[in-house]
This record gives C-alpha cells, structure tokens and sequence, in this order.
C-alpha cells in the first residue's frame, strides 16, 4: 500500500511539474511583469502566482497526509472496504472535460480572442458545479445502502477524502465567479482578468489530478 503511494505520489508531482513548466513557458508572464513590476512591487505579478504555488504545496501536504493516514488504518482489524458508487466515474469524467475546456479558455485569454471567454468559462463552472452535485448524490446512495459515515473507518475516509476535495473545489469556484462575472460585464481585455484565469486553470489541473489520485487510491483499496 505504501508503495501505490508513493507512485501516485510520484505521478502527481510529474504532471504538476510539467503544467506548471508550460505556464512558465507562457509569454504574457513574462510581458506582465516587465511591464508591470513598477507599479506592483519587486515581485510584479509573479506574487500572485507564488501565492497559488504556495496554495499547491500546502494543499498537497494536506492530501497526502491524509492519505497516508487513510493506509496505516487499513491495517486495523475493523477496517471494511467499501464499494465506491459507479457514478464516480462520470463525476470524473465531468472534471475532465471542465479542466479540458479551462484550458481552451486560458489559451483563448492568452491568444486576446475575448469573445470567446464567457462561453468557455460559463461551461467550465457547469462542468465544475455538475461534478460537485455528482458527488452530492454518490453520498446520498451511499446512505440510502446504509452506508453511513459512522458505519466504519473506510466509509469515514471516503467522505472525508470527497468532502475535503469538493471544498477545495469551491474555493476555486469563488475565484472563478469573479473572473467570469467581469468577463460577462464585457472587462474580458483587462490583463488582471486574464491573469486570474490563467492561474484558476493551474488551480482546476491541479485539483483534477488531486481527485485521480484520491479515486485511484480508492478504486485500489
């Protein structure tokens, strides 16, 4: 069990490695904060990425000791797997294809092509929103089967795990209502708005691959 761990681990920091190379990678980055270092400090606009990188790695500890809580109490004698809902795999599949379609977003929020901004931001959060509501039901089948949090240590876990993403998600969702409710009110060619979605797509890429460790290990256990 340790072992699955650390790959998944290991997996996660690779794919969060290579998105957040490609963001660096980006021109505007780098545009922005020439352009605006004099009015934002020595940091210009690279301190609200810091922010979100600090955001990551805090929230990455977080997962990770929870998971690594959730392997040592498998150990233990009252320990009952417990069988995920199967509408978990469309709930997954409605994560990715709101990840997929932020970064069509973002890459239309680098390329200047406003127009296409709000559509892809609003399916984004119907995206987002259908995967949290999935969730939402996924637990009331769990406790229409009797399957209660109270029931043992495995059910404990799954909605604590479920619960502690789809918290995190919200808190992205707030970011995100802002920038989409300025795009909507036609600000979509403010370079502060382009920036927010750029590191909200960071945000929802990270927060997928969190969700496909958190079901892998699940799946597995």
């Amino acid at each position: 069990m340790e072992i699955g761990l650390i790959v998944l681990a290991i997996i996660l920091a690779t794919l969060l490695g290579w998105l957040l190379k490609q963001s660096f990678n980006t021109q505007p980055w780098v545009a922005d904060v020439v352009s605006e270092t004099a009015h934002h400090g020595p940091l210009g606009t690279n301190s609200r990425l810091i922010a979100l990188l600090t955001l990551l790695a805090v929230v990455s500890s977080f997962f990770a000791l929870i998971m690594s809580a959730y392997a040592l109490r498998m150990d233990l004698g009252d320990w009952v797997p417990l069988s995920e809902p199967q509408l978990l795999w469309l709930n997954t599949l409605m994560l990715v294809f709101a990840s997929i379609v932020f970064q069509w977003t973002r890459n239309n929020a680098v390329k200047g092509r406003v127009s296409r901004l709000a559509p892809g931001l609003l399916v984004t959060g119907l995206l987002t929103a259908a995967f949290v509501v999935g969730q939402l039901v996924a637990w009331q089948q769990l406790k229409s089967g009797g399957q209660l949090i109270s029931s043992n240590p495995a059910n404990a876990f799954f909605y604590f795990l479920t619960g502690a993403h789809a918290v995190h998600i919200a808190g992205g969702m707030y970011v995100w209502a802002r920038a989409t409710t300025k795009v909507v009110l036609g600000k979509g060619d403010d370079p502060a708005i382009r920036r927010s979605i750029e590191l909200c797509t960071i945000y929802w890429h990270f927060l997928l691959l969190v969700w496909l460790v958190l079901f892998g290990l699940l799946l597995s256990t």
